[in-house]
Formats: C-alpha cells, structure tokens, sequence
C-alpha cells in the first residue's frame, strides 16, 4: 500500500473559509489561499476544499479562489461541491484544481464519472459517498437512498473514478473514530484508494483508519488548532504509520 495521507477539509462560502454545524450558523474563519498556504506548509499532503455555497452566483468567486489557491499550493488539491456536468469539472480543473469532488450528481447520473474521467482520467476524478446504514444518503447525507454503499463503491471505481471518499453518517462530527468497519469493506471491494472522512478526534484515530486504508480527511481535530497539524503529524508517525514525506521547501 502507498505512503499514507492526510487531507485537511475546508469549507468555502462566498469567496471566504467557513465554519458551521450542518452548514447553519456560519461564520468566518479566514482567506481560503492562507489556509490553503498555512495547511500546506504544516504538513498536509493534500486539501479538500468543498463549496457549500454551490449556487450559479459563486461560480465566478470560486473560479477566483481555485486559481490563487492553484498559485501558492504545492500540493494537490481537490475541489467538491456544485460538479453537476463535464462543464462544471472543466472550469474547476482548468482554473488550477488538481482533482474534482462528486456525490449527488454521480449517483444520479452516473455516465458522468466516466464522461470526466475520460476527458482529465481517472485520477481527477473523486467519488464522495456518505453512507449510513448500508446505503448511500444524499443532501449531505439528510436522505437515504436505496443505493447500497459498498456496490456503489465498486460501480464508481468500474466507472472510472480514481478515488472514493468515504464519509460514515454515523461517525461524521463525533469525533469518537472513524466507521473502520465500514471502511475496511469498501478499501476491500475497490481496487482504487479510499479516503477515511467522518470520526477524527484523536492520533490514535486517524492512525487506526490508516492502517487499513490509504488516507483520512481531517477538519475539526486541525481547524480548531491549526497550528497543532505538525504535532498531528509527528504523533500519527510515532504510532506506526507512514506518511509521505514532506517536500523541501523554500
């Protein structure tokens, strides 16, 4: 199995990085291209960043903050939240994204998981699934569908997605761990990697989810002590587990 990741999510509204309990009560907590710049120097191997404003009047801001994000990462970066068509994923990954973020749009269209893929390949292409109760839910995971979670996964990957994002409902915000049980199925099911989302609230939980899988999305355990992802880091290593090497840096 490759080197193991970490992946600091952010949630971006209107131009601005934000906070919030089910996307209420909102509030400001910075400039997404310093976050962006401040998480990359601390150690992340890669970053999320999910537009929960996704509406036709932020599409020219977020094209804004993709490209000056684009400007001062060295590291990946993957943008989810709006990508409803092969236009959508273009003007993301052609303002600087690296990789594009689906969910709702893929599990009710799913030709446009391959349609991307076959324009950017499969390692642009990012399936996010939240899962609960054996199937995949929808609307940020409020409303269950009859989809089972782990041959979704398996579908998705035959379709040519290069990742899947697996977020437990039932973990999500807890930060009690990860589902490792849900998430060891479906790393077994895909021959594609599985990123570990819903649980983070200690090192020992994120090493837990990386020894059976490839990566773990990280928020509150890092948002709320940014300056904490280097100690992060070092404590998730002295527990066993591989991580990528930071790059050099200027």
């Amino acid at each position: 199995m490759p080197l193991a990741r970490l992946i600091p999510c952010l949630d971006v509204a209107n131009g601005r990085v934000v906070k919030g309990v089910n996307f209420v009560g909102l509030r400001d907590v910075g400039d997404p291209v310093e976050l962006a710049a401040f998480y990359s120097d601390g150690g992340a191997d890669e970053l999320v960043f999910l537009d929960i404003a996704a509406t036709p009047d932020d599409v020219a801001t977020m094209t804004s903050v993709i490209a000056k994000v684009a400007d001062v990462l060295e590291i990946p970066f993957t943008v989810g939240g709006g990508v409803r068509s092969v236009a959508d994923a273009t003007r993301i990954i052609e303002s600087g994204a690296d990789r594009v973020s689906l969910n709702s749009a893929a599990l009710a269209s799913p030709w446009l998981i391959s349609a991307i893929a076959d324009r950017y390949g499969s390692q642009a292409v990012v399936v996010a699934i939240d899962a609960g109760d054996g199937v995949v839910h929808t609307h940020g995971g409020r409303i269950a569908t009859n989809t089972a979670t782990i041959p979704w996964a398996v579908e998705a990957a035959e379709r040519g997605a290069g990742e899947i994002l697996l977020t437990s409902i039932r973990q999500d915000g807890k930060r009690t761990g990860f589902d490792l049980e849900l998430t060891s199925a479906v790393r077994s099911a895909v021959s594609v990697p599985v990123i570990a989302s819903g649980g983070a609230g200690s090192p020992e939980h994120v090493a837990e989810a990386l020894r059976i899988t490839d990566a773990a999305l990280i928020a509150s355990i890092v948002h709320e002590n940014p300056m904490g992802l280097p100690g992060l880091r070092r404590e998730i290593e002295n527990l066993g587990i591989n991580l990528r090497p930071l790059k050099e840096r200027a």
